[in-house]
């Protein structure tokens, strides 16, 4: 393995956390004994670009410093490739870090975790979700919570969690159940009524929140949560449950393990890794073994 790295960094992640985060996960590395080169890139289509071109280079790892919405960026450029995805977790939800135990807003902690996987060759094989050519790693919202998302991202005037939790408020006035078609392992269609549907192959979105509390990232499997057509006030007690994963005991929420999805219904546009994905429907395919993590 070369002794290059290449540290992928979003400078705006976390309110400036990303810029302030890169040197001492540098400083950690190069500690290690490892050559470290930054990449930035002018948007993120050209960050994407490097970080392509880093891995087609032979560098020995991608070490990912920012959000959830850089981390998958950085899943795009590793994912089925042998090259280990190094994870700097300074954003606001940090739900992939979060699902892999790794260190949260501890940049140095997270230099000298990957520099020790590196030397150790401590690398755990995850699978991910696909969709079309576009891969996530923690979980793919779709139905009430891509609302909330939507409406959230279009919140400038607040930042954090306190954000959603004011586009829940909002979004739950003008509540309706949605007509799904769903099509689960290529089985019959089925039709159903619901709040949301969620396709996690993490635990996480939101910056915590369990949507999908039992999912585990290297079993071949999505845990698909859904959420079924409740009511407005059903839907307020049965949501705050989700920060502990409580609410996959209510009667109105089942759970499906599968490694495909068919989703279909009108005027929702899914999220995945917090990241807009595009309007259903959309098939979504758990790949195993599809990208390599440094872990503990």
């Amino acid at each position: 393995m070369t002794s290059e790295i290449t540290l992928f960094v979003n400078p705006t992640a976390g309110r400036g956390r990303g810029a302030h985060a890169a040197q001492p996960a540098a400083s950690a590395l190069r500690a290690a004994g490892f050559s470290v080169r930054t990449v930035l890139g002018e948007d993120a289509d050209d960050a994407l670009r490097r970080a392509r071109e880093a891995v087609a280079g032979g560098t020995g790892a991608l070490i990912a410093v920012g959000g959830d919405g850089m981390m998958s960026l950085a899943l795009q450029a590793v994912a089925g490739t042998m090259t280990p995805l190094g994870v700097v977790a300074v954003g606001t939800g940090n739900d992939f870090a979060r699902a892999l135990g790794l260190p949260i807003r501890d940049p140095a902690a997270a230099g000298r975790l990957a520099a020790e996987a590196l030397k150790g060759g401590s690398i755990r094989e995850i699978d991910l979700g696909r969709v079309g050519e576009r891969w996530f790693g923690s979980v793919l919202a779709s139905g009430f919570d891509s609302r909330v998302n939507d409406r959230g991202n279009r919140m400038r005037w607040v930042g954090g969690r306190f954000k959603y939790d004011l586009a829940i408020l909002a979004e739950l006035a003008a509540f309706r159940p949605i007509p799904y078609r769903i099509r689960l392992d290529g089985g019959p269609v089925q039709e159903i009524g619901a709040t949301l549907i969620a396709v996690g192959n993490g635990s996480t979105y939101g910056g915590g929140m369990r949507i999908c509390a039992d999912a585990v990232m290297d079993d071949g499997l999505f845990d698909v949560t859904v959420v079924g057509d409740c009511s407005r006030t059903t839907l307020l007690k049965v949501f705050p449950r989700v920060y502990k994963g409580t609410h996959l005991g209510h009667p109105k929420v089942t759970v499906h393990r599968v490694s495909s999805i068919e989703l279909v219904a009108a005027g929702v546009t899914a999220y995945a890794d917090g990241e807009p994905l595009g309007a259903l429907p959309l098939t979504a395919t758990c790949v195993p073994g599809a990208a390599r993590v440094l872990a503990q």
